[in-house]
């Protein structure tokens, strides 16, 4: 299969999270055809832009097979209800992280996109949904979710297709890249190869280098 139907697309605002904290994470569906520039979506942001968006995190995507999966480890919480829970930009099914390469290419409307790297976990996702735990789960699941950055700018709406038209790094699936540098399970052999990854996200190609010394 090369065509995935987009259930939602997904946008969100700053607005405050934890006390004085800010975050975007809150993604909700939008209407209508919205513009894919190298940012990302326009609206949509990202409250600390040292670790969130720019260009090689510009769109995020965390499977909607996933939710199930989560019911199972946290209930059957409302949230699991939305497509952009995750702070997901684009909502589908069937597509999953060893199904995809750093480097793979796709149409997104008529917008061209490439997967960049794999989304590191952090404490915002445990805060969003009230649950200890959800960090950990994901590391040891793999049920990461992945990046693209955008090669074309276009636009995208609810119900048109996500097509992949070229694989990237076919030895390099996303699954593959988060077991071994956020999970830390890499070998001196693949941090090196990371490390030489021209599609990966470069502080990522940095990270496998820096684990080399």
């Amino acid at each position: 299969m090369t065509r995935w139907t987009i259930e939602a697309v997904c946008a969100g605002t700053a607005r405050p999270f934890n006390g004085a904290e800010l975050s975007a994470i809150q993604k909700r569906p939008q209407e209508g055809p919205v513009q894919i520039h190298a940012e990302g979506l326009a609206p949509d942001e990202q409250a600390d832009r040292r670790v969130h968006g720019g260009p090689e995190m510009a769109l995020h995507l965390y499977p909607l097979d996933h939710h199930a999966w989560w019911r199972g480890e946290i209930g059957d919480h409302p949230l699991l209800d939305e497509p952009g829970s995750f702070g997901s930009n684009l909502a589908l099914r069937g597509l999953t992280e060893d199904q995809v390469h750093i480097g793979d290419r796709f149409a997104c409307g008529t917008a061209l996109i490439e997967i960049s790297q794999p989304r590191q976990p952090c404490w915002k996702i445990e805060h969003r949904f009230g649950h200890k735990g959800m960090v950990a789960a994901i590391v040891r699941s793999g049920r990461c979710g992945w990046y693209f950055r955008v090669i074309e700018a276009g636009e995208v709406a609810e119900g048109e297709s996500l097509e992949r038209v070229s694989i990237g790094a076919a030895e390099w699936s996303v699954a593959r890249v988060f077991r071994a540098l956020v999970a830390g399970q890499a070998t001196p052999e693949e941090r090196a190869a990371l490390a030489d990854l021209a599609a990966l996200t470069p502080n990522l190609r940095a990270k496998a280098a820096a684990s080399l010394r």
